[in-house]
């Protein structure tokens, strides 16, 4: 009878370690990736922070479930006004797409400022003069047209410095950077979430402060050219 109890845990001891031990081997690759896993799984409660009705977070959220895929591919677009697929895009399309509801092209403002100031811009990418086709989906671009708009906000840890319609950017796990847009809903501790697409569409989640932010901008609706 012993013999009998004594097998069946046995097993279920080896099983125990054995798992314990796969885990601790790959915990630096859990560690590295659960942030993008993190946007998979559903926040189940928030809380409902003052907002405009047409706050650019509303305008943003109206791509969830409309965006879903995340697609970096280049492609040629019309002028002004152009956009890729809605169903596809990266994480600058979600920012674009937000602001023209508000009546802001960024593709027109960010070419018209790169024609004429072209050697402000980041030159990563070996371009000898602006392109129309992706110039705004840059989020290094943006950040610098943001600065010149004088959008340009101090990056705290702070969460109540955050407010919905604010734009901020942050470099992920891979070094590549990446924008947001601070979301009209907050998560159980006060923390705005954001809206972006990470890499599956565009998502609502509470990952303000997952990255390291590099950037925070709250745009201005009026007086845009320059």
């Amino acid at each position: 009878m012993k013999k009998r109890i004594y097998i069946p845990l046995l097993v279920i001891g080896v099983l125990l370690a054995t798992t314990a031990a796969v885990a601790a081997c790959h915990w630096s690759t859990i560690q590295k990736y659960w942030p993008f896993a993190r946007q998979y799984f559903p926040t189940l409660s928030y809380n409902t922070l003052p907002a405009e009705p047409d706050n650019l977070a509303a305008m943003a959220r109206k791509q969830i479930g409309v965006t879903v895929k995340y697609d970096p591919s280049y492609e040629k677009l019309s002028y002004p006004g152009g956009d890729v697929p809605q169903e596809r895009g990266v994480c600058t399309d979600v920012v674009i797409r937000a602001l023209r509801l508000k009546g802001i092209d960024l593709q027109k403002e960010v070419h018209e400022d790169m024609s004429r100031h072209f050697s402000l811009y980041p030159n990563n990418w070996g371009l000898k003069r602006p392109d129309k086709n992706i110039d705004h989906r840059r989020v290094p671009n943006l950040q610098v047209y943001f600065t010149r708009r004088g959008w340009s906000l101090p990056v705290t840890d702070n969460a109540a410095d955050y407010k919905p319609g604010d734009i901020v950017t942050c470099r992920v796990s891979s070094g590549r950077p990446h924008i947001m847009v601070v979301s009209d809903h907050a998560s159980a501790n006060g923390t705005p979430m954001v809206i972006h697409n990470l890499g599956n569409g565009t998502r609502e989640n509470p990952q303000l402060f997952t990255f390291k932010l590099t950037g925070h901008y709250r745009p201005s609706y009026s007086n845009t050219s320059r």
